[in-house]
């Protein structure tokens, strides 16, 4: 599973700006976007990597 980033917010409006931000500044795209929690009564947006990270981690090649 993709890491996934969460914004939580008290407005739509703030749950709509916060992840356009993140989107541009991390090359995201949306997962969900901006819902009203039901548990909580706020807003929340998710947005996952635009591509998968193919990058080797840890001891390669071992």
């Amino acid at each position: 599973m993709p890491t996934v980033f969460m914004v939580q917010a008290d407005s739509q409006e703030e749950c709509a700006a916060e992840p356009a931000r993140m989107y541009a500044a991390f090359n995201l795209r949306p997962l969900l976007p901006p819902t009203r929690s039901a548990g909580t009564e706020r807003w929340l947006a998710r947005a996952t990597a635009k591509a998968p990270n193919h990058e080797v981690r840890g001891l390669a090649g071992l």
